[in-house]
C-alpha cells in the first residue's frame, strides 16, 4: 500500500492506479456512516424514554454514553492507529461499531436501559476509532488553507446520513406511538409491560440491518486503494517550529480548540438530539417531531454547501467560524423568547449556525502540529465528548426549570467559540 507523506497535501494522492478522487469517495461514504449512526440518537432519546420508562435527565443518557466513549477512548486509538495505520484501523472502527449494534438485540428483548447504553458506548468507542483516523486524514488530503471546503464535502455526506437514518428508524419505532402514549395510563401493569417490550422489540430488526451493512464496509475499506499517510513527517518550516517541543500540551491553539470543539459538539448534539422532545414539549406531536431533526441537518447540509463555494475564495475559515458563533447566539435566544413551531424553527436553524464549525475549528486546531498530529488528533476527538456532557446538563436543567429555558446553556458555549474564532486559535507557545 502506498504511503502518502503528510506535506504532500497539495499534489494528487495516488495509490492502487488510482488518483485522488478514490480516497474521497471513500472517506465520503465513511462520513455517511457517522452520520447515520450518529443521529439516530435524536430518535432513541424520546423512543427509550418512552419504552424503559425514563425521566429527561435519564433519557439523555443515550447522548452521554454515546459521546462519553470518544473522551475514554480517543487516546487507545492514537495508539492503535500508530500499530494499524489509518486504513486498517478505519476497518476495526467499523468493526467494533457493528458490535455496538448487534448489542441492542439483547438489549431490546430484555426491555433493559443499561444494555442499550453498553451498545451506544461501544459504537462510540469504533467511532472514535473511526474519526481520529479518518478526519485528519481528510484535512491532510490537500492543502491546508481549503481543508474546511473539505470537511464540508464530508460534513454534507455526514447530514445526509443523519437525515435519511433517524426519518428511516422513527417511522418503525414510532409507528402509533402517539395513541399508544393516550392509552398507557389506562392500562393494567401487566398489559403495559406487553405493551413496551413490544414497542422495544422495535429497533431489533433496524439494527440487525445495520450490523451487517457495517461489517460489509469495513471489508471493503480493507480491499479499497486507500493510501497511508505519514503524518510523522513535516516540512522544514513546521519541523523548526517544532523542533523544541515534547508535548502536546505545548500548542496552546489546539488545547483552546478542543475546549472550542468540546462547546461546539455540545451545542449541535443538543440542537439535533433535543429538538424531537423538545416539540413534543411544546404540544406538536410525535408524528410530526420526528422529522424536527432532519430540518436541523437539513440547515447544515446548507452551510456546508455555502462553505465549499466560499471558503476560501470569499471568506476565511477563522472569519467563517466568528459569523457562525454569532447566529449561534441569535438563534438561541429566538428559541428562548419565541413559542411553538417558530420556537422549534430556531433550534432547527442553529444547524445553519453550527455547519462550519468543525470544518473550521478543526484545521485551525491542527495547524502546524507535524510530528504531533495523530496525539492532536485524539484530543480533539476527546472533545467530541462536549456531546455527552451538555446534552445531560440540558436533561438536568429541562426537569429543574422546563425545555425551553434550558436552551441558555448554549449561549455561552457560542460565545466562546467566538473567542476562539477571533482570537484563540492565534496563540502560539
Amino acid at each position: 500500500m502506498t504511503k502518502v507523506a503528510s506535506t504532500a497535501g497539495n499534489k494528487a494522492v495516488k495509490a492502487g492506479g488510482s488518483s485522488f478522487p478514490p480516497p474521497i469517495v471513500i472517506i465520503g461514504v465513511l462520513f455517511f456512516i457517522f452520520g447515520s449512526v450518529t443521529w439516530l440518537n435524536s430518535v432513541l432519546i424520546p423512543y427509550l424514554k418512552i419504552a424503559c420508562e425514563l425521566t429527561n435527565f435519564e433519557s439523555y443518557l443515550v447522548a452521554f454514553a454515546f459521546y462519553i466513549s470518544y473522551l475514554v477512548m480517543a487516546i487507545p486509538s492514537a495508539w492503535v492507529l500508530k500499530f494499524t495505520g489509518f486504513k486498517k484501523g478505519m476497518a476495526a472502527g467499523l468493526a467494533v461499531m457493528a458490535i455496538g449494534a448487534l448489542i441492542f438485540i439483547p438489549a431490546a428483548l430484555t426491555r433493559t436501559y443499561s444494555v442499550f447504553l453498553i451498545g451506544l458506548f461501544v459504537q462510540g468507542t469504533g467511532l472514535a476509532l473511526l474519526q481520529t483516523a479518518s478526519n485528519p486524514y481528510i484535512t491532510i488530503l490537500g492543502p491546508a488553507e481549503s481543508a474546511a471546503k473539505r470537511i464540508s464535502i464530508m460534513g454534507i455526506c455526514n447530514k445526509v446520513g443523519g437525515i435519511l437514518a433517524p426519518i428511516a428508524l422513527g417511522a418503525v419505532v414510532f409507528l402509533d406511538t402517539d395513541a399508544l402514549l393516550k392509552k398507557l395510563d389506562t392500562m393494567s401493569l401487566q398489559q403495559k409491560a406487553m405493551e413496551l417490550d413490544a414497542l422495544a422489540h422495535r429497533v431489533i430488526t433496524p439494527y440487525i440491518v445495520v450490523t451487517v451493512a457495517l461489517v460489509i464496509l469495513a471489508v471493503l475499506v480493507l480491499l479499497s486503494s486507500l493510501p497511508e499517510v505519514d503524518t510523522d513527517q513535516e516540512d522544514e518550516t513546521v519541523a523548526a517550529a517544532n523542533v523544541r517541543k515534547s508535548s502536546i500540551m505545548q500548542f496552546p491553539h489546539l488545547l483552546l480548540g478542543v475546549l472550542a470543539l468540546f462547546l461546539y459538539v455540545g451545542v449541535e448534539v443538543m440542537a439535533g438530539d433535543t429538538i424531537i422532545s423538545y416539540g413534543a414539549s411544546q404540544g406538536i406531536s410525535l408524528s410530526t417531531a420526528k422529522f424536527f431533526t432532519s430540518f436541523t441537518l437539513g440547515a447544515m447540509i446548507v452551510g456546508y454547501l455555502i462553505g465549499i463555494v466560499a471558503i476560501p475564495k470569499y471568506i476565511k475559515q477563522e472569519k467563517a467560524l466568528q459569523v457562525s458563533a454569532i447566529l449561534g447566539v441569535l438563534f438561541a435566544i429566538g428559541a428562548i423568547f419565541t413559542e411553538g413551531y417558530t420556537s422549534v424553527l430556531f433550534i432547527a436553524l442553529l444547524g445553519l449556525a453550527n455547519s462550519l464549525m468543525w470544518p473550521a475549528i478543526w484545521p485551525l486546531a491542527i495547524a502546524d502540529l507535524g510530528r504531533f498530529t495523530k496525539i492532536g488528533a485524539s484530543l480533539l476527538i476527546m472533545g467530541i465528548a462536549g456531546g455527552a456532557i451538555l446534552p445531560l446538563a440540558y436533561g438536568a436543567l429541562t426537569d429543574a426549570f422546563n425545555a425551553q429555558q434550558a436552551y441558555w446553556l448554549m449561549v455561552p458555549c457560542y460565545l466562546f467559540i467566538l473567542y476562539y474564532a477571533a482570537a484563540g486559535h492565534k496563540v502560539r507557545t
